[in-house]
């Protein structure tokens, strides 16, 4: 049953992902984005090959590559104090068909809008919605008093979403004792086209390059105390970050030393949305499930909620929405689950543990390589377009 329109609350990543799927089926979609414009904002983000496949069947791939987009070919493990690696993670032992790309945030949301205006997909821009109606024609209560109303509406208004609101409980989540910082330096240091994930105890540091190689991406977390706003366009002075990894030499530290212009983002826990769908209204993303960024898995979770959202509204209408939250629900809290448990073993002190830790990363790394990128194929090589 085909769906003839649609309206997408929310122009990030996975609303102008679901707006290109559904245009391409055939649905007149209009996107609704607060914002006046789409201006280039956040910093870096690593698409994985199961985002990728997504990409690849929106044929977007090669736009992305014009725009810089680097191909990774490794993720480095090093410690802060040490000079040489402890670990090694070969992209190129991928399986055939599947690659691993850094790029910036604005270049994949341009070409995402970019494509979306060429399927006719209509934007309205500075478009507040205060209030979501779920129903057999749902609707949208405007901030300036006007209506909206389709067969469907997809939330994709990120962590503060009014639809997730409209579904289920309000949720303010809990601040997890984490912040990181990010920021984008000129690469003067010769980044290579790898993920470095530097470690010391109680804080780390990831960077990748972007743009062709030209910049290089940085997210700097520190454990802490006190409390931070959620969301990454909070700015900061660069000198709190310099304090939070004073001692930090190396490549690490002269890239720290060239932030100018960093933001801090609180981060918070959020449980996965019980309800992500009611009456003609859907979830997907950060509205149904808040993602930490220690498996890097948020843009790619919200690229694999978009395609199989459209795929199954397409193929039976609102009425198998039911099927979209069940066959992503289990995905995405399996994934949250590995992100959170992997923030403990980037901050460990020095003492018998880290020893240990370090050790296990520093042999899986020479003698079984193969066995180390193995161990993500349940995460990378799981292709929602062919499902």
């Amino acid at each position: 049953m085909q769906i003839r329109n649609a309206l997408v609350v929310g122009a990030g990543i996975g609303g102008l992902a679901a707006a290109v799927a559904l245009a391409r089926r055939g649905t007149a979609v209009t996107v609704l984005e607060q914002a006046e414009a789409i201006r280039e904002v956040g910093a870096g983000l690593q698409v994985s090959p199961n985002g990728l496949f997504v990409l690849r069947e929106l044929g977007l791939e090669r736009r992305l590559l014009a725009r810089g987009a680097v191909r990774g070919q490794a993720v480095v493990m090093r410690s802060f104090d040490r000079a040489q690696d402890l670990a090694r993670l070969d992209l190129s032992l991928l399986p055939e068909g599947q690659a691993y790309y850094f790029m910036h945030r604005a270049d994949l949301v341009d070409v995402l809008a970019r494509a979306a205006r060429e399927h006719n997909v209509t934007f309205e821009m500075g478009a507040q919605v205060r209030d979501v109606t779920a129903g057999d024609t749902p609707q949208l209560m405007m901030a300036d008093g006007s209506t909206r109303r389709a067969e469907l509406i997809v939330g994709a208004d990120g962590i503060h979403s009014r639809s997730r609101i409209a579904l289920n409980a309000a949720d303010d989540g809990f601040f997890t004792g984490q912040v990181a910082w990010r920021a984008t330096v000129p690469n003067t240091v010769g980044h290579a086209d790898h993920a470095m994930v530097t470690m010391g105890a109680g804080r780390h540091l990831v960077s990748y390059p972007l743009r062709g190689g030209d910049l290089v991406n940085l997210v700097a977390v520190e454990e802490r105390e006190s409390w931070a706003a959620e969301g990454w366009n909070h700015a900061d002075d660069p000198a709190h970050l310099r304090a939070a990894f004073a001692g930090w030499g190396g490549m690490a530290g002269q890239m720290i030393e060239a932030v100018t212009a960093p933001t801090l983002w609180g981060l918070h826990r959020h449980p996965v949305a019980p309800v992500w769908q009611k009456g003609g209204v859907a979830l997907l993303g950060d509205a149904a499930h808040p993602t930490l960024p220690f498996l890097a898995q948020g843009a790619n979770m919200a690229l694999e909620d978009a395609w199989v959202m459209a795929d199954r509204v397409t193929r039976g209408g609102v009425a198998a929405l039911p099927a979209y939250e069940a066959a992503r629900k289990p995905r995405v809290t399996r994934v949250i689950k590995a992100a959170e448990g992997n923030a403990w073993r980037f901050h460990l002190h020095p003492g018998p543990v880290r020893f240990a830790a370090h050790t296990a990363i520093r042999l899986g790394g020479r003698l079984a390589p193969s066995r180390m990128l193995g161990a993500f194929d349940w995460l990378y090589g799981h292709d929602v377009t062919k499902r």
